[in-house]
């Protein structure tokens, strides 16, 4: 393990534990940059630029470089960023276990041991995106489902179950358990992750970064995670310890105020602010959202901001570590040990609790007062378009006749009163007969 700029330190890990550390204030100590003076977001990838550095993957000019990061004009220089961790959803991870396999099968071809083709950090690939919905409106509807997911699918799941047995850091989340951002965020991750190093004689903690094969991976920024979507060629890489190389980006804070009103809930806010962003045109920068009022919003509200920062076109939507972050995985679940790791390790950092007005040096900085959004829908076509209720009748009658090069439908003398019925498919087998898979009639489809 290096240890270039001489920062590795000790901290209280929590359950009398002792853990180690590569200190951002040590490194600001030695004068090269003022590092306090940082977005959280960019302090969490210097962390993993400073421990990465090797000479070689990652060099001292990287980090000297991003520890210097200005506000007003980043240095035009690529970031070398190794995760702790990759998320991977089934569409894009099921070839990429069929590369770990093809690679194994050509070592074994050369006379050599299989086993070192080895991911070098955590991957994990949830079931989601392929799953087909072919029965629904029955209780029995999420058990059959999965019996048709499993039989369709059969070879799939066998090999899937042959890479989390060969795989030592290879893990499998199978369908029907939820969405891969939700099991992100609610169960894989850990806010700090852990390592044993062969030189040292306890765990060495760092925070839990990633990237995943889904543009809404940023959902975890919710967490104050830092990861964003990236393409399957970049996900292999780091999955064999490469660096996910990037430019060193803008960082635009958002301050938010007040509170959101009753009523309005965290859809209505993510709309506004999709809106505000769009008009300020944030592509490849990073949001990190900051003050009193993203402190008052609970992880879940927060969450949903960070999905939908493909919709505003940011690389993320940042919310940095406090309290509430750590509440939050106590509700859902961890270790006591793992939340006080979490929790004092950033105060070991001092990233710990949400920024105010004038901690941090952002790029721009943009004021957005909760109190002022106000229930809205998305659309009618895209997310920007947002609607206020109260204006969502008047404006879908105007938008129902107008050109459809004018964002409209281009609908003329349509009697809204009008009523169609509409028949449903995929119906439950009925008086508890058993359903087949060879039988289209029990499966509520006609045959032919």
């Amino acid at each position: 393990m290096h240890d270039e700029f001489k920062t590795l330190r000790k901290f209280d890990a929590g359950k009398e534990r002792e853990g180690f550390l590569f200190s951002l204030p040590a490194l600001e100590e030695q004068g090269i940059g003022k590092i306090s003076r940082l977005p959280v977001s960019i302090r969490i990838v210097l962390e993993s630029v400073l421990r990465s550095c090797d000479g070689k993957k990652v060099r001292r000019k990287d980090v000297e470089t991003l520890a210097k990061w200005n506000a007003k004009a980043p240095a035009n220089a690529e970031i070398p960023f190794v995760v702790a961790r990759i998320v991977l959803q089934d569409f894009t991870g099921v070839p990429l276990i069929v590369d770990l396999a093809a690679m194994r099968s050509a070592v074994a071809r050369l006379g050599r041991d299989p086993k070192i083709i080895e991911p070098l950090v955590p991957v994990d690939l949830v079931v989601d995106h392929s799953v087909q919905v072919d029965f629904f409106g029955s209780p029995r509807a999420l058990e059959l489902n999965l019996d048709m997911e499993f039989k369709r699918n059969r070879e799939r799941y066998q090999f899937l179950k042959w890479g989390q047995q060969a795989f030592k850091t290879f893990q499998l989340i199978p369908p029907g358990i939820g969405i891969v951002h939700q099991v992100n965020l609610e169960y894989l991750a850990k806010g700090v992750l852990s390592s044993q190093p062969s030189t040292l004689n306890s765990q060495l903690f760092f925070p839990d970064t990633l990237v995943g094969t889904d543009s809404h991976t940023t959902m975890i920024n919710g967490l104050g995670v830092v990861g964003w979507g990236v393409g399957g060629i970049e996900a292999e890489a780091g999955m064999l310890g490469q660096p996910v190389y990037f430019l060193t980006p803008e960082v635009v804070g958002v301050h938010m105020s007040s509170q959101l009103r009753e009523g309005v809930t965290a859809t209505d806010l993510v709309l506004h602010i999709t809106q505000l962003l769009r008009a300020q045109k944030v592509v490849g920068k990073f949001i990190e959202f900051y003050g009193e009022g993203a402190a008052s919003l609970p992880v879940p509200d927060r969450a949903t901001i960070g999905n939908m920062s493909p919709e505003y076109g940011a690389t993320m939507g940042f919310f940095p570590i406090d309290q509430e972050s750590v509440d939050y995985l106590r509700a859902t679940g961890r270790s006591e040990a793992q939340c006080l790791a979490f929790e004092n390790y950033f105060r070991a950092q001092k990233m710990f609790g949400m920024p105010l007005r004038g901690e941090i040096d952002y790029s721009v900085d943009f004021d957005l007062d909760l109190a002022d959004v106000q229930p809205s829908v998305a659309g009618p076509k895209r997310p920007q378009d947002r609607i206020n209720l109260p204006e969502l009748g008047k404006t879908f009658r105007e938008l129902l006749e107008k050109p459809v090069r004018d964002g409209g439908y281009g609908k003329e003398h349509v009697d809204l009163r009008e009523r169609h019925l509409v028949e449903l498919n995929g119906s439950a087998p009925r008086n508890g007969a058993m359903f087949s898979t060879d039988n289209k009639e029990d499966q509520g489809i006609s045959a032919g």
